[in-house]
C-alpha cells in the first residue's frame, strides 16, 4: 500500500481522536513513527492482497482458527496504528473481534503488508520492527519483484521468490502456498 500524504507529528491519543473525526471516517489512516499517514493502494497491490486474503481466509475458516481482516481493519501495535492488507488473529488471543470504532487493541498474529509504489523504506522498517516487538509475524510482499520476505520474531528473515512456497510456520501451521499462485500471470491466448 502507498502511504501518503504525511501530516504533522502527534501523540497516539491525538491520532485516535483525529482518526475518528467525521471528516476522516472514510479515510484509511495509519500512525507511523509519530506521523499520520494516509494509506492508498493500486490495482496490482490490491489484487495480490485479495489473493492472499482469500487463501488465508479459507484456510482459517476451514480450521476454525480465528479472524482474518482485510485492508480496512486496523490494529494497535505498541503506540502505533497500522492497517495491514491482510491480518490474522487467533481465537486464543481474541475470541471475539471488537465492534467499536477505532483500531483493534490487540496486535495481529500475522500481518501481510503488500507494497505499492510510494511506500517508504523507513516507514516499512519502522512498522516491521514494531510488529516484531509485538510478537507479530510479517509477510512483506513486493509485487513487482514477485518476492515475499517473512519476518518472524527472533528468527532470520526468509526471502522467497516466485519458485518458492510460502509456509504458515507456527502462526498458520499447515498453510502452504506456492508463490506462483500469488503472482499469477494471465493465460495467454492460443
Amino acid at each position: 500500500m502507498v502511504a501518503q500524504p504525511q501530516f504533522r507529528t502527534m501523540t497516539s491519543a491525538e491520532f485516535d481522536r483525529y482518526a475518528l473525526l467525521p471528516e476522516n471516517r472514510d479515510r484509511l489512516l495509519e500512525f507511523v513513527a509519530g506521523e499520520v499517514v494516509e494509506v492508498v493502494s493500486n490495482p496490482l497491490s490490491s489484487n495480490i492482497g485479495a489473493i492472499l486474503s482469500a487463501f488465508i481466509g479459507v484456510f482459517v475458516m476451514q480450521r476454525d482458527l480465528g479472524h482474518v481482516t482485510g485492508a480496512d481493519g486496523g490494529y494497535m501495535v505498541g503506540s502505533e496504528r497500522y492497517i495491514p492488507d491482510v491480518a490474522f488473529i487467533s481465537y486464543q488471543r481474541q475470541r471475539t473481534l471488537i465492534s467499536v470504532d477505532g483500531y483493534n487493541p490487540i496486535a495481529p498474529d500475522l500481518a501481510v503488508e503488500v507494497l505499492s509504489p510510494g511506500n517508504t523504506e523507513v516507514d516499512m522498517d519502522v512498522k516491521i520492527a514494531n510488529y516484531l516487538a509485538a510478537g507479530t509475524v510479517v509477510w512483506r510482499v513486493k509485487p513487482l519483484e514477485q518476492q515475499i520476505a517473512v519476518f518472524t520474531p527472533n528468527q532470520p528473515v526468509i526471502l522467497l521468490s516466485v519458485e518458492d512456497t510460502l509456509d504458515g510456520g507456527n502462526v498458520l501451521s499447515g498453510f502452504k502456498l506456492p508463490l506462483k499462485e500469488i503472482f499469477r500471470t494471465p493465460p495467454q491466448p492460443d
